[in-house]
């Protein structure tokens, strides 16, 4: 019988183990691209492109990240055409992160799939979790915007600046607040 790894726990929205060695040396991986590309200069665009396309799953042409930018593995990041992030986006890709086309992200967003038990004895065994965020085409998350794991939310929707998004948002609509909550239909 085969034993499933704990990258392949990860992927599969498991509980794993991050220390696990394979995952500390991609999160290694990770970081150093992650490095190379904030510390690359903006007038090197062809560069700077470069290191995002060897870093992320998928971007799509056009797209664009300011400086400085986090993520845990890259290649679980899925970026549509014409994106655009502001500075300092955290995108903690333990689960899939899939961005749609003309997706617009204020400063200092967090995409966040990762998560931790509660019961205190799964925590002690150090485990953790992903799962996916998904976010629809057109959509604009303002600065500070949180985006909790497990949350979809449709196309041209309006996130207002620091709101907690813990559950799905349908497309069309403004929202606003901790947690956020539809203000009105667009």
């Amino acid at each position: 019988m085969t034993s499933i790894s704990q990258r392949e726990r990860m992927l599969a929205g498991e509980p794993y183990a991050a220390s696990d060695a394979e995952l500390v040396a991609e999160r290694m991986r990770c970081a150093k691209a992650v490095m190379a590309y904030n510390h690359s200069a903006p007038d090197e665009p062809a560069l700077r492109q470069r290191l995002l396309s060897e870093l992320l799953g998928y971007l799509g042409p056009d797209s664009d990240v300011q400086p400085p930018f986090r993520c845990d593995y890259g290649y679980q990041i899925h970026v549509g055409a014409r994106f655009f992030a502001n500075y300092g986006l955290v995108a903690l890709d333990v689960g899939r992160i899939t961005i749609g086309d003309d997706v617009q992200i204020g400063p200092n967003v967090q995409l966040l799939t990762a998560g931790h038990p509660v019961e205190p004895a799964a925590r002690l065994r150090k485990e953790e979790w992903g799962k996916p965020i998904t976010i629809g085409d057109n959509v604009w998350l303002g600065g500070g915007v949180i985006v909790c794991p497990g949350v979809t939310i449709g196309a041209n929707t309006v996130v207002g600046a620091g709101a907690v998004v813990t559950r799905d948002l349908p497309a069309n609509v403004l929202c606003v607040g901790n947690p956020a909550r539809v203000l009105r239909q667009l």
